[in-house]
């Protein structure tokens, strides 16, 4: 191999030009990258400036999460499902406890199933943003980076709004919520509708039939439906492929099995597709939230469950029965049943969201396994750029919407 200086000292000493076709780099594309947007390691081989070969590594952010779920109770592990995909936190909050409520056998009331989508769709739309935004970016185009981070903004606003935080919102319990949202909540989410139509409008005015962002897209880390699904694919990169394949359609759950929208699919499975079903997925989301609001119910956000849900505060001040039941709940949380094996998966961001649950009779899980989207659609990169021009893998990457948290968890 030849370094940059000697080839450039026996060019200057040598009377011909000199040929560096036949000449391989091995390069290293992170952990710590700004194009990799999350701590990744891509190990590329190079002629010249074509890709001949790619290896990925993972581990770089590694948080052992599903171990560490094995010494916190259940409610407790939300905050776990916070460092996965921080990009739509409240989704992975949700998924992590609409499972156990499946150990459990409880059925949280309508209120919080509405609410739960709403939220749900919200931190869907924020993660979205965060993912064509900076594409954009890496491509060479600002201005729509701008727009797509104002709306991210926006939705983080709302989260803050309900829960307190803006990223790592913790807001799910089992058997519900861990409080109602505040007044003004429908309101102020409403006056949010429009802007994302808008943002969505102008992204298509903007790129849609722009010739550079075109030529850097249009065929670039395309994949054949067949090939998608032997990698495991799911999500908006699998229907970027002509999959109409999504989880609130294909297996309803919270109050998706009450909502009518479409499911947005490409044609070729390249970077463009991947970048736009993105932006109709955000104008179906929209429609989802519009729906919810409109339906939803009066009523408790927490099921009627004493097992698991913690006492009104009124009669924890008040009445023997209900201190001594929050003291439970708290000191030691809400215990599974013996020997119970629960798998339940949701429509994450990034693809189908799974976790599964093993319980020894305790307060916590004896092992928690997580099906991250993520990793399957990483594992695939090797296929997507090997044989393209290095300048395309920040733009096939970022298409990809690779979390390292939920990636490496």
């Amino acid at each position: 191999m030849i370094s940059v200086k000697e080839a450039f000292q026996r060019l200057v000493k040598s009377d011909t030009p000199l040929d560096l076709s036949a000449e391989r780099m091995v390069l290293n594309w992170g952990p710590a990258h700004p194009a990799t947007h999350g701590t990744l390691k891509i190990v590329l081989e190079l002629e010249g400036e074509t890709i001949v070969s790619c290896d990925t590594e993972i581990g770089y952010l590694h948080r052992g999460i599903e171990k560490l779920a094995e010494s916190w109770d259940y409610n407790q592990c939300v905050n776990l499902t916070d460092r996965l995909n921080y990009c739509s936190v409240f989704i992975n909050n949700a998924a992590l406890h609409q499972t156990c409520e499946k150990m459990f056998d409880i059925q949280i009331p309508p209120r919080a199933t509405y609410l739960r989508t709403i939220l749900s769709e919200i931190a869907r739309i924020s993660d979205h943003m965060v993912c064509i935004g900076p594409n954009c970016v890496d491509i060479g185009v600002l201005t729509p980076f701008w727009y797509t981070w104002d709306i991210r903004e926006r939705a983080y606003d709302l989260l803050e709004f309900v829960t307190g935080a803006r990223m790592t919102t913790a807001f799910t319990r089992v058997g519900g919520l861990a409080a109602d949202v505040p007044d003004g909540f429908a309101e102020r989410v409403r006056q949010f509708l429009p802007e994302v139509y808008k943002v969505m409008d102008e992204l298509d005015k903007l790129l849609a039939a722009n010739r550079i962002f075109n030529d850097r897209t249009r065929g670039v880390g395309v994949i054949s439906k067949e090939e998608a699904l032997s990698f495991g694919w799911t999500g908006p990169c699998l229907r970027a492929t002509g999959v109409a394949h999504d989880l609130r359609i294909a297996s309803p759950y919270l109050a998706y099995g009450d909502m009518v929208f479409d499911i947005p699919v490409g044609e070729h499975g390249d970077t463009y597709d991947r970048f736009f079903v993105r932006v109709e997925e955000c104008r179906q989301s929209a429609r989802i939230i519009e729906q919810a609001l409109n339906e939803l119910p009066d009523g408790p956000v927490n099921a009627d469950a004493k097992q698991v849900v913690l006492p009104a505060k009124e009669a924890v001040y008040n009445q023997m029965e209900g201190l001594i039941h929050h003291f439970e709940l708290i000191m030691h949380g809400p215990k599974a049943p013996l020997g119970a094996i629960c798998h339940d998966s949701s429509e994450g961001a990034n693809g189908e969201l799974g976790f599964t649950i093993i319980s020894n009779g305790s307060n916590k899980p004896y092992r928690l396994s997580i099906r991250p989207p993520c990793y399957y659609i990483f594992s695939a990169l090797p296929r997507l750029i090997t044989g393209g021009l290095l300048a395309d893998l920040p733009a096939t990457l970022a298409s990809l919407n690779i979390i390292a948290g939920e990636l490496d968890r």
